[in-house]
């Protein structure tokens, strides 16, 4: 049992941030907790590090202390092909094309869930459908997509 691969989980921006918003700091501290403890592989990308440049200190300070381990997945010509796509479909109006890169991202490195509190445009089952149909149509397994709360192990009994 030993030799079971961790979970590599891809976190967008949102679950950083809400490692200090009141109402999600309880999972996103949750699942920081996991990162730290090697239970999952944390998965960020270049757009994710774009992101919480502009984002407060606090935010940029949390992510700092995760990047020696973490997996910095680049922007790739696979990943931006798959952006296309989306964009093609219109998965989510071309404003929130870097909601759509997180996941084209996600989809090309295969993690085994992306984490996010973006219920307009991300964790939101239309969107989920859209996105796995068009990952399917181009040769990639389907994403798993939910917030940290369905991924954070604390206060479960094992």
């Amino acid at each position: 049992m030993g030799s079971m691969k961790r979970l590599r989980v891809y976190l967008d921006t949102s679950v950083l941030g809400g490692c200090f918003d009141r109402e999600f700091s309880k999972w996103s501290n949750a699942l920081m907790t996991d990162f730290r403890e090697a239970r999952f592989s944390m998965v960020v990308s270049a757009v994710t590090l774009a992101e919480v440049s502009s984002a407060p200190q606090h935010v940029r300070n949390l992510l700092d202390g995760f990047l020696e381990a973490a997996l910095v997945v680049p922007v790739t010509d696979e990943a931006i092909e798959v952006l296309s796509a989306y964009e093609a479909r219109r998965v989510l109006a071309p404003r929130f094309r870097n909601d759509m890169l997180h996941i084209a991202i996600a989809t090309v490195a295969e993690v085994d869930a992306v984490v996010s509190w973006n219920f307009r445009h991300i964790v939101r089952l239309d969107k989920i459908r859209l996105f796995n149909a068009v990952n399917m149509e181009l040769g990639y397994k389907p994403l798993t997509i939910c917030s940290p709360r369905e991924v954070a192990t604390h206060e479960r009994e094992d």
